[in-house]
């Protein structure tokens, strides 16, 4: 009678007894995150930390832990971040840099550390490295093509380039060699000039000697506004193009009367609330835009923060497919997030409606891309 009742206390207890598994809690979400919250690129990475702020603390049931570092807008300080994240934090997704440079090396460690990589500035992907890493950004050739379209709906014959002396510029450069003399434009000077430059003198003069029709400023951040001053202030009266790259509020205080009417290419998020109701990046855009001014003030809201928005948001629907296959924090975790990633059936965001898939990690068309201007003071779309 003892052993009975002992067997039927002992068998209750267990009964009534959380498991190991239902006691441990549910492992975390890692995610690394290298921006560039000081040196030239800032007005790019600010707005990018503010934005982490804003999103999801727990996908799937699970919470997400963001470690943050800053790399300066240096490609070798973003490659130490992005190492301390898969070595030691041991992270399941990276996100950054906020500059071209920081982006190329950070998408070297994910391909060797096999982890998931949003990029959050366009790069141009080698053949057979691509395999871990997800631009969030549009791509340059998409980019450029809407400004060579406008150029020569408007006439515009020769081009004077004046961009970045390093990836950010040559990706310009590229473009308007090929797509740009593909459209009849002749691209008649190349000046380039260093992030931290204070003075362009020389290389807009060299620019208003060969009398081109318009200007592409291949820079971005506060730094592309130098140029566009520099040719103003000299009387260049052409038209100037700026790159996605340049879109922030920084760029209109600092350059001022001189950003009045260049011609911008641009994700849809700035101007959310004026897209028409069909477009679908508007609910994204407009939820952005709601939640970042209601924190950080009206017209604050960039492309470039929205971007680290869409990462979130993407997260959150191809997380939980992951966690189907394999728990957080192991290989065969981020090989499941990479798959559901690749086999989504387009995430609509702030910024683009993202369908990557094996082949196409860039996954962003025209539905993506507007031309806006300046307009006393403010973006407005491109008449």
């Amino acid at each position: 009678m003892f052993h009975s009742t002992r067997a039927v206390l002992l068998a209750t207890v267990f009964a009534l007894a959380p498991t190991g598994a239902a006691l441990a809690d549910p492992a975390p979400i890692r995610i690394g995150v290298t921006l560039s919250t000081t040196g030239p690129a800032s007005a790019l990475g600010i707005p990018q930390k503010n934005t982490l702020d804003l999103v999801a603390k727990e996908i799937a049931g699970r919470p997400v832990e963001v470690v943050v570092l800053d790399d300066g807008g240096d490609a070798g300080a973003a490659t130490t971040n992005a190492r301390r994240f898969v070595t030691e934090d041991k992270v399941d997704v990276l996100i950054g840099s906020s500059a071209t440079g920081g982006a190329l090396a950070v998408a070297g460690v994910a391909q060797e550390a096999e982890t998931p990589l949003f990029v959050l500035s366009p790069i141009p992907f080698a053949p057979g490295r691509e395999k871990w890493t997800f631009s969030l950004p549009q791509p340059a050739p998409l980019m450029a093509r809407g400004l060579f379209e406008d150029m020569k709906k408007r006439g515009v014959k020769t081009v004077g380039l004046i961009a970045f002396n390093d990836g950010w510029g040559d990706l310009w450069a590229k473009e308007l060699k090929t797509q740009g003399e593909a459209l009849g434009l002749t691209t008649v000077a190349d000046e380039r000039y260093a992030r931290p430059d204070t003075s362009v003198i020389g290389q807009a003069l060299k620019i208003l000697a060969a009398k081109p029709d318009a200007v592409l400023v291949g820079g971005s951040g506060t730094a592309a506004a130098l140029p566009a001053m520099t040719l103003r202030e000299r009387g260049y009266a052409g038209r100037i193009y700026q790159t996605h790259g340049a879109v922030t509020r920084d760029f209109i205080r600092i350059a001022g009367k001189a950003a009045e009417g260049q011609v911008f290419v641009s994700g849809p998020v700035v101007i959310a609330a004026r897209l028409p109701e069909a477009n679908p990046t508007r609910p994204a855009g407009l939820a952005y835009t709601t939640a970042y001014e209601a924190k950080f003030g009206k017209g604050s809201v960039t492309l470039f923060g929205a971007s680290i928005w869409d990462a979130f948001e993407i997260l959150k629907q191809t997380i939980p497919e992951a966690t189907k296959s394999a728990e957080p924090g192991t290989p065969a975790f981020r090989d499941a997030l990479r798959k559901a990633l690749e086999n989504g059936k387009g995430f609509a965001g702030a910024q683009a409606v993202y369908t990557y898939t094996p082949s196409d990690h860039y996954g962003i068309d025209e539905r993506g891309r507007i031309l806006i201007t300046v307009k006393n003071g403010d973006w407005a779309p491109l008449d």
